[in-house]
């Protein structure tokens, strides 16, 4: 938590205003963020200094991994996070490409478990990865990537959380996230909280131990409209201790998240917060 108020801070003091097209608004950005995570001890990563609905990462994160293309999707599974980017997003809405109501198009999850490939055939980067780690083995290519620029056109957004590299050494397991842009207020509390859990996940689904989590932000940013709810009200607040994670031990392969997991299957325990502060968020 110190770690996320540190780089608030420095926003605020710091940052450089920056107009952006996409959304029509200016943001005070920084460039570089490394933040890490230690879920080996269970250190959950959430925001106490206003309440974090963390339900709605998880179910987020789950339907990454499943490779769903539609919002509607991602609402069964607890999250409304891509209603906005589906079917407000005008750029999408006019492109032909754009199947109809809540499509997201190839986005994400899309292309971690169904990477085109020239010949036309797929790739599926998670599976090969779970694989390899389940055997032991860490072929230093263990990457799990969402960035596909020759693909931009066929989707609402490019991702901003966009590549997870797994490591191994021993038994041990860590991950090192990387992600272009970050909308701090909003998008980093969700970010967090899925580098975290997909590290915790991805350890208990190929038998290994968690380590670190490292997370690597290029682009770091508080939208005009939020820089006074930040400075005024959130980085007033004290945090709380962090709370632990609590992941159901039957989930032991990938299938299993694919087919039956639910948010039923995580607890987060021990979770203490300052009320809920509003912040606008720019589509």
């Amino acid at each position: 938590m110190q770690q996320y108020l540190a780089l608030c801070q420095r926003i605020i003091d710091q940052g450089v205003w920056i107009e952006n097209e996409r959304t029509g608004k200016k943001c005070l950005t920084v460039i570089n963020a490394d933040l890490q995570y230690d879920v080996a001890a269970n250190e959950f990563p959430i925001i106490t200094t206003r309440k974090s609905f963390w339900k709605a990462a998880i179910a987020e994160l789950l339907g990454y991994l499943r490779g769903y293309d539609n919002a509607a999707d991602f609402r069964k599974l607890g999250t409304k996070s891509w209603d906005a980017n589906a079917n407000q997003n005008e750029s999408w809405l006019n492109n032909p490409v754009r199947k109809g109501e809540d499509d997201m198009g190839r986005v994400y999850g899309v292309q971690g478990r169904s990477w085109k490939k020239p010949d036309g055939s797929t790739l599926d980067q998670l599976a090969k990865i779970v694989t390899n780690l389940s055997s032991g083995q860490d072929d230093r290519g263990e990457i799990l990537t969402f960035y596909n620029p020759g693909e931009f056109e066929l989707g609402c957004l490019r991702p901003c959380m966009h590549t997870h590299t797994f490591s191994l050494l021993g038994d041990t397991l860590y991950l090192t996230s990387y992600q272009r842009s970050c909308d701090v207020p909003l998008g980093l509390n969700f970010n967090q909280i899925q580098v975290f859990t997909l590290l915790a996940l991805m350890a208990q689904i190929t038998g290994t131990q968690p380590g670190l989590a490292y997370h690597k932000i290029v682009n770091a940013h508080i939208y005009e409209d939020q820089v006074d709810l930040m400075r005024d009200v959130q980085l007033k607040r004290d945090p709380f201790p962090p709370p632990k994670l609590h992941i159901n031990p039957d989930i032991k392969t990938l299938q299993d998240i694919e087919t039956w997991v639910t948010l039923d299957d995580f607890e987060v325990e021990g979770y203490q917060h300052h009320e809920p502060i509003a912040y606008p968020f720019s589509v």
